[in-house]
């Protein structure tokens, strides 16, 4: 099988002939710079070769002989900037910050790893203010610049493209835009405040996938959305205010999807405690959901594929990554995927991945013994 066909058979839930692999194949399945350069270096290849793709997360690109020589199913068409933004990051108080495309302020702090939002540029903005905000343009041909040949490159090669989203989506960038409490409040104490920073937000969304679809549309296998819906112990919010806010502008944003084109795939990534979010987003039109938390309340792998594995691809659950890929030993890594692979895997709709992104405190040992084992126990 090519990379595509193995990756398009586990989608419609039939087992190919082996589980398909995922690493930088969305921003929720790479590595940070720094453990990609300690397995750059494990694996005997010079360290210096890597562009950061993420400010954010400081994610880089893996290089495509790594991506082969790991048998790497997946490739990424990452989308580029609106005409008249430059990405300028700046010292502040010993780190760095800069203002993105929506205005919001993200700031990298000394001694810090990743880039956390600290500027909120709605965060004294009254509802009149959104006409007047000064939003991006997500029509803008610039964004998808260069971007076909990169992905027919992929598809000649036999390879699954998926295609990532310009930013969050409509429920967490209310958060980035009007600060965390202030949008709480607004959830609960103002909601046509909070539905028409939502609808702002989901009107960019579809302007961009309008723009996506219409450049690269032959090519696009995989729809990469993302709202963080839920914590380590439950939802952040009520399932009530869910379906009240979040579900039917998903809901909407599915069925546009879907129109541009019948048979992309919709990926909908969300940390956390999502079970009893699931029939739910179900519901909505998501076909893939990841990153399959493990390690969060009411995640367990073999229930999760009990209850929905015949309506739902599983996209992560490898191997957990907030205790055993950072810290644990190469065997407990071992075992560990030998786990997940045996509750995800049977009869398709699984595509390992590690939970989230390969973090810089994981060693190479422990990245190299959770593919040694996908390639022994991930044959069909």
């Amino acid at each position: 099988m090519t990379s595509r066909e193995r990756v398009l058979n586990a989608l419609k839930h039939k087992e190919p002939d082996r589980v398909p692999f995922d690493l930088n194949g969305s921003l929720c399945s790479g590595i940070h710079v720094l453990a990609y350069k300690n397995l750059l270096s494990h694996l005997g290849l010079k360290t210096d070769r890597f562009v950061i793709h993420d400010t954010l997360q400081q994610l880089v690109w893996v290089d495509e002989e790594v991506l082969q020589k790991l048998a790497v199913d997946t490739r990424l068409i990452m989308p580029g900037s609106p005409s008249g933004w430059k990405l300028e990051i700046r010292p502040k108080d010993g780190g760095e910050f800069f203002v993105d495309t929506y205005g919001i302020t993200w700031t990298r702090h000394a001694g810090g790893l990743y880039f956390d939002p600290t500027g909120y540029p709605l965060a004294q903005a009254g509802r009149e203010d959104l006409q007047k905000y000064p939003w991006p343009d997500m029509s803008d041909p610039a964004i998808a610049q260069g971007l076909k040949e990169r992905a027919r490159l992929w598809r000649e090669n036999g390879r699954l493209v998926t295609v990532e989203r310009p930013i969050g989506g409509f429920f967490e960038v209310g958060f980035w835009l009007r600060g965390y409490e202030n949008f709480y409040c607004d959830l609960a104490g103002d909601p046509d405040y909070a539905a028409a920073l939502m609808d702002k937000c989901l009107e960019l969304e579809m302007e961009y996938w309008r723009l996506m679809f219409s450049e690269i549309g032959d090519y696009i296998d995989v729809v990469l959305l993302a709202n963080d819906l839920a914590a380590q112990n439950g939802p952040l919010i009520s399932l009530e205010l869910f379906r009240k806010h979040i579900k039917p502008r998903l809901k909407r944003l599915n069925a546009f999807i879907k129109k541009l084109k019948s048979d992309a795939f919709i990926s909908l990534h969300s940390c956390g405690a999502i079970h009893d979010l699931i029939p739910d987003l179900l519901e909505t039109g998501v076909d893939i959901i990841n990153p399959v938390q493990v390690s969060a309340a009411g995640m367990d792998t073999r229930r999760l594929k009990k209850e929905f594995g015949r309506d739902v691809t599983f996209w992560g659950g490898g191997v957990d990554t907030q205790e055993i890929l950072p810290r644990g030993s190469p065997q407990q890594v071992r075992d560990e995927v030998r786990r997940r692979i045996e509750d995800l895997a049977p009869g398709g709709g699984y595509v390992f991945a590690a939970v989230h992104n390969i973090q810089p405190d994981v060693p190479p040992q422990n990245i190299m013994a959770m593919w040694e084992a996908l390639q022994e126990f991930g044959k069909y």
